[in-house]
């Protein structure tokens, strides 16, 4: 859709006063959503191109395939596990 924009700055001097923070607000919407969009895009590009991320989206999709998921106190448990195999690690 093309829009001639000198007509549009001619409506925009037209408009009430009273309303002129509201359209000032609504270009800053605009603009935001636009930038926003192109950010979104940025993101899926640079992990389109992250190996290791890819790798790991595979690998926790099998484990859900595989009904290798686990619930909060689960995962709690097995995090403490893994933070006092750590833990023993470093004490040697």
């Amino acid at each position: 859709m093309s829009i001639n924009r000198e007509k549009l700055k001619r409506l925009i001097d037209f408009i009430h006063e009273e309303d002129t923070a509201e359209v000032y607000d609504f270009i800053g919407y605009l603009n935001m959503k636009r930038e926003r969009k192109a950010i979104d895009q940025m993101d899926l590009d640079l992990f389109s191109k992250d190996k290791e991320l890819i790798q790991q989206v595979q690998k926790s999709r099998e484990d859900r395939e595989n009904g290798r998921i686990y619930g909060q106190e689960q995962g709690l448990k097995y995090l403490q596990h893994k933070i006092r195999e750590f833990e023993s690690e470093q004490n040697f």
